[in-house]
């Protein structure tokens, strides 16, 4: 029976040698009759990355360094996974905060190279805790190391006592007592090497069991002792079997570790018991091995999703930064675009260890990349700001000089050329540019204000073109009950003539503006006067509203239509390269081909349109 346990052990062995790495921290030692003990030593590392990964989420530099001052200080052993853990969050913080501050003074119009980095006191208070953390943990490093050795020495000598013990049943029999007392010395002795853990097991259980069925003249303490053995282990497996319900699987985990230790010190049982209670022992800790070894398995995927997303990210910031940037509105806008991503990134956890530092270096290398770029192109700029700061300045001392002459014909010419000139000039930054534009506005506002005021005398000649307006009404009514070939052209120049006359009171614009499409539409509806013609129409009509918003109102309308004139040239020339790669010989074809021509004509006449409205627009800019 206990050369079939070996032999499991030591299968199990040729696939886990080496697996167990120890690090300052206690190995745990391998039972010489479980196979699933061998698995709780290979998952300690997997468990103690799970216990990092569900470790406290620091929010700020002075709660790592709380924490870290915490274990420097008290009397608790550093352990190596925490100490790394806030090491990389300490400095994840401290790179974030650095930073936010070098954009806060490039979006301020601070100088890169000017820009000095300022030492960190919690920086500092860090690295000398960190130091003191180290020194601590060489020195319980060693002085494990040292006890392993000596608890080694100790656990080898009683081997050897109970060697002596098992040379004959006379022997066994006088050497009980002493017996016991090195089993419990054996109990109290903790951890050794872990490379000589279960060799050290196999022969002190070895002759353990050996002694055990020797002690044949003391038959009844052997039977107390088996006795007594058995129903500490058929309580380790009610433990273990209840570690099933255990809804934490590494707290669970951890204490089936404990019940194996317990497990081991334990001494044997009756000979045909032993097979019977290791089995059902084995079967608990399969159940609690396996879910810990799926909760692991689950981590680990979830990980490599992780990693999935992250290099998704990397390359969309390799991609933004990759695009050119023509202005600073491109670089601004891939400069959020970047900030989202980055948001995004701090959503997501871990990657897999071996690629977790790999990942975030390939990240960060493509955003320094960007930022730099970013702060060499406006430092470029900054003495072209500097430059356009003074032409402005320049331009405002120009208007408040001419902001209080009442000459208004020349004044609001000269004012009006001003305002032309001003966007001529390029950018400022923005907190000054909104600071020039609001002194300059100022300095023209008071100017055209004081002239409204004087003109209110020119509400007479309004009168006058209202008049106008209702008299040209009046004669398209008329006509609309004449007939003739002439009639349209007769329409179409009282049209021209409508459109000419000025404006009129403010109070009686709409029912003016409504009387005269009232009949216009019906006109040129009976007339069959193109839609295009009544919506040039109706557009000079609006012109003079536009015109009223503002100095720049007819030129951002005259800068829309081109960009619209444009957009409808390139589709018309699409779909007039499409057409030459149509095949006209079927039915199909030639439907198709006359579904295109009307859409290039459609898309022609609207070109036209807009044309004449461009030239509707240089016309009012002439008056």
């Amino acid at each position: 029976m206990m050369d079939s346990q070996e032999k499991a052990l030591e299968q199990e062995q040729n696939v886990e040698q080496n697996v167990t790495e120890v690090e300052a921290t206690a190995p745990v030692e391998q039972p010489e009759e479980t196979q699933e003990a061998v698995v709780v030593s290979e998952n300690s590392e997997n468990s103690e990355n799970s216990e990092t990964s569900e470790r406290k989420q620091y929010q700020t530099k002075k709660e790592v360094l709380e924490r870290v001052r915490e274990i420097a200080q008290s009397e608790e052993a550093p352990q190596k996974e925490e100490v790394d853990y806030l090491k990389t969050v300490f400095y994840k913080l401290h790179i974030a905060e650095r930073e936010a501050r070098l954009k806060e003074y490039i979006d301020n119009g601070g100088d890169p190279e000017a820009y000095q980095i300022l030492p960190d006191q919690e920086e500092e208070a860090f690295k000398a805790e960190m130091g003191v953390i180290k020194e601590k943990r060489q020195k319980l490093f060693k002085e494990q190391e040292q006890e392993k050795q000596e608890n080694l020495q100790k656990k080898l000598d009683i081997i050897e006592k109970i060697k002596g013990m098992v040379t004959s049943p006379e022997e066994a029999n006088k050497s009980y007592k002493e017996f016991k007392t090195l089993q419990e010395e054996w109990k109290e002795i903790k951890n050794v090497p872990a490379e000589k853990a279960n060799e050290l097991w196999r022969n002190y259980q070895l002759y353990v069991e050996q002694f055990y069925d020797l002690l044949k003249l003391n038959s009844e303490a052997r039977e107390y002792d088996f006795k007594k053995n058995l129903e500490l282990k058929t309580k380790l497996c009610e433990a273990a079997e209840k570690l099933a319900d255990e809804a934490d699987i590494i707290s669970a985990f951890h204490q089936l570790q404990k019940l194996h230790q317990e497990y081991r010190e334990t001494g044997p049982v009756a000979k045909e018991l032993r097979e019977e209670i290791w089995t059902r022992f084995k079967a608990a800790s399969t159940v609690i091995n396996k879910r810990h070894q799926q909760h692991f398995e689950e981590l680990r995927a979830k990980e490599e999703d992780n990693l999935a997303r992250k290099t998704a990210l990397c390359e969309k910031v390799e991609a933004i930064a990759a695009e050119e940037n023509k202005g600073s509105s491109d670089w601004e806008r891939h400069t959020k675009e970047i900030i989202d991503v980055q948001t995004e990134w701090k959503t997501i956890g871990f990657a897999p260890q071996k690629m977790n530092v790999k990942i975030f270096e390939r990240f960060r290398a493509a955003c320094d990349d960007f930022f730099g770029r970013k702060a060499e192109f406006f430092k470029g700029l900054k003495d072209t700001f500097k430059e356009n700061a003074e032409k402005k300045r320049a331009l405002i001392e120009k208007a408040k000089a001419l902001q209080d002459s009442t000459e208004w014909k020349s004044t609001s010419d000269k004012l009006i050329n001003l305002q032309k000139e001003w966007k001529t000039i390029g950018m400022v930054p923005k907190k000054l540019g909104d600071q020039l534009w609001e002194e300059f506005l100022g300095a023209c506002n008071k100017f055209f204000e004081a002239r409204n005021a004087a003109g209110a005398g020119g509400r007479g000649e309004e009168r006058q073109n209202l008049e106008k307006k209702r008299d040209v009404i009046e004669r398209l009514k008329a006509a609309a009950e004449e007939k003739g070939e002439d009639l349209k052209e007769k329409v179409l120049q009282l049209v021209d003539e409508y459109q000419s006359i000025g404006h009129v009171p403010f109070k009686e614009k709409d029912k003016i503006y409504e009387e005269y499409h009232a009949i216009i539409d019906k006109l040129y509806k009976e007339l069959n006067i193109t839609v295009a013609k009544r919506r040039l129409s109706k557009f000079k009509d609006n012109l003079k509203q536009v015109a009223e918003r503002g100095e720049n109102a007819l030129d951002n309308e005259r800068a829309r239509l081109m960009r619209q004139y444009e957009q409808l040239k390139a589709e018309v020339q699409t779909y007039e390269n499409n057409l030459g790669f149509l095949n006209a010989s079927s039915k199909k074809g030639n439907s198709l081909i006359d579904e295109m021509n009307r859409k290039v004509q459609k898309l022609k006449d609207e070109v036209q349109l807009v044309r004449d409205k461009i030239k509707a627009i240089d016309a009012e800019n002439k008056e």
